[in-house]
């Protein structure tokens, strides 16, 4: 008994030992995670960005004889492009539609026109609608105040929402701007990625690698870019007609296209238009908005990367949970990331050739 002392305190000391070691990681690591808590949304979607662009930057970089860092800079300013332009086109809207509510107010004519007759045959909210829409066009103020208390609350909302999006452009181009800074680092990058996966799953790391970069393009292309693509078109349809607040109705159209429900959106302004445009406009914008909504179902297939697929709810508690964790630019991230989280769970769940795993 007494001669086993010796090699029980030498257990005991190692196992204390790799008790403090192990809890010094937790520690460092947990201090890491509070520096960079700022920071891992901006990176998490810099990172999206750089394997998303990676096929057009190395396409890019060929034609320019291997020069990465011009090819990277080339496809940051294209990036910086396709986000200012919009933006900018965006608050000039908001900027004409408040000079406009001023000028009208100013002239004492009224906001908003008399609704047609043909909106009172309108089953169920025909006449409920003709009392407001009247009320509104005759003295707005008077229906504002009358909503006084209901517009109070949510007027905090508003101004929250929008100092979030302004927030969230600015998320968007520091995350170019680290989408750029990894391209022109893109073979640094790539091998320390390998190393990460390799280290992770071993033998498999290059397959699992391979898997995670064809989820991010798939889901980036196929549900973030087709909702783009839907919202320019939306877009041009609502501004030729005229539609009033366009710019609005298109930020609404986008979220509710990454949700996979650009369609519902429409309804409302195809009735609008019905009922303050002549017949022919109306049905032209129909058509357009018929072709708008379908237009997913030719995109996807083109867009999705063969393999990759990733179910519709995965998508959509994505963008959900993503949007109530990390607010407007959680929309994007969370799809991405929980579509990658899905695909490796899959991968690993069957434990042989990931990437050509079927969803």
């Amino acid at each position: 008994m007494l001669g086993e002392m010796p090699h029980d305190n030498a257990y005991v000391k190692r196992a204390l030992e790799t008790s403090i070691n192990v809890g010094l990681v937790f520690l460092l690591v947990a201090i890491c995670f509070l520096i960079l808590r700022p920071f891992i949304l901006l990176i998490a979607w810099g990172i999206i960005i750089a394997v998303a662009a990676y096929p057009a930057f190395q396409k890019l970089r060929h034609l320019l004889r291997e020069h990465g860092t011009l090819a990277a800079v080339i496809c940051t300013l294209i990036l910086l492009a396709v986000l200012i332009l919009p933006a900018i086109l965006l608050a000039q809207n908001l900027v004409h539609g408040i000079q406009a509510v001023t000028a009208r107010l100013k002239d004492g004519t009224a906001l908003i026109p008399p609704p047609p007759p043909s909106v009172e045959n309108w089953p169920l909210i025909g006449r409920p609608l003709l009392g407001l829409w009247s009320q509104a066009s005759m003295d707005i103020s008077a229906l504002l105040s009358r909503f006084a208390p209901e517009l109070k609350s949510v007027l905090p909302g508003l101004l929250s929402a929008s100092a979030g999006i302004g927030l969230t452009v600015l998320q968007l181009l520091l995350s170019i701007l680290i989408s750029g800074a990894l391209l022109a680092n893109a073979e640094a990058a790539a091998k320390a990625t390998r190393s990460l996966f390799n280290r992770l799953f071993d033998e498999k790391g290059p397959e699992f690698q391979q898997l995670v970069g064809a989820t991010i393009r798939s889901v980036t292309f196929g549900i973030l870019g087709v909702a783009l693509i839907q919202s320019a078109f939306a877009a041009g349809g609502f501004l030729v007609v005229g539609l009033p607040g366009a710019s609005i109705w298109v930020a609404i159209f986008l979220f509710a296209a990454v949700l996979q429900a650009g369609a519902l959106v429409l309804i409302p302004a195809v009735i609008y238009e019905f009922a303050i445009a002549s017949s022919t406009t109306a049905v032209i914008f129909l058509v357009w908005c018929i072709i708008v909504g379908a237009m997913d179902n030719v995109l996807k297939p083109l867009l999705l990367g063969r393999g990759v697929a990733v179910p519709i709810a995965v998508v959509f508690l994505g963008v959900i949970g993503g949007f109530m964790a990390m607010g407007i630019i959680g929309l994007f991230v969370g799809a991405v990331v929980l579509s990658v989280a899905y695909k490796l769970f899959l991968a690993w769940l069957r434990g042989a050739d990931p990437v050509g795993q079927e969803a």
